[in-house]
């Protein structure tokens, strides 16, 4: 996709975070995000883009993640993910080739293949990384969601100017 999507959708287990989960000795549950993919964040909101979150896991941490980053979509517990997908574009009136979307894992493959531009961390396995445009460089939980963006705004021609957005030259 050279264009600019109208509709960025994320995974979050395995892509804003290492797909580790963690527990303590009373039963809570930890994650660790990137704080980098929060730029890639900014870097929609620069262009009006919308993001959404659609994930299988039902946490609190991905609520209270996506509330800080003001994400404009969030979609947990969900098992078809297409189909929440497909939801989500007649809300919007697009269609999925309008969308970019990042996943790692099996539960993702029938939407990375539906989408207009798809992408996998490095970590994700080689049959999910088989199905996408882009396989990032970064693995997931490093930085993988920010690549993922970046790399969209470039091959659109937009990174630099979302970036003089963010600091103008003088």
């Amino acid at each position: 996709m050279n264009t600019l999507p109208r509709l960025v959708l994320t995974d979050i287990d395995g892509v804003w975070t290492d797909g580790g989960m963690y527990y303590d000795q009373t039963g809570n549950e930890w994650k660790k995000f990137n704080t980098s993919d929060s730029a890639g964040v900014l870097f929609l909101r620069q262009l009006n883009i919308p993001l959404g979150i659609i994930t299988g896991e039902n946490t609190e941490i991905v609520a209270r993640r996506a509330a800080k980053l003001k994400i404009d979509m969030l979609h947990q517990g969900i098992n078809n993910k297409l189909e929440c997908a497909q939801q989500i574009c007649r809300d919007l009136n697009i269609s999925l080739a309008e969308v970019a979307y990042i996943g790692d894992d099996i539960g993702d493959v029938q939407l990375l293949r539906s989408v207009g531009f798809s992408a996998a961390p490095l970590n994700a396995p080689v049959y999910v990384r088989n199905e996408v445009h882009l396989v990032t460089q970064s693995r997931g939980g490093e930085g993988a969601f920010r690549e993922f963006v970046e790399t969209m705004l470039l091959r659109a021609g937009k990174l630099q100017e979302v970036l003089d957005r963010i600091n103008p030259r003088n």
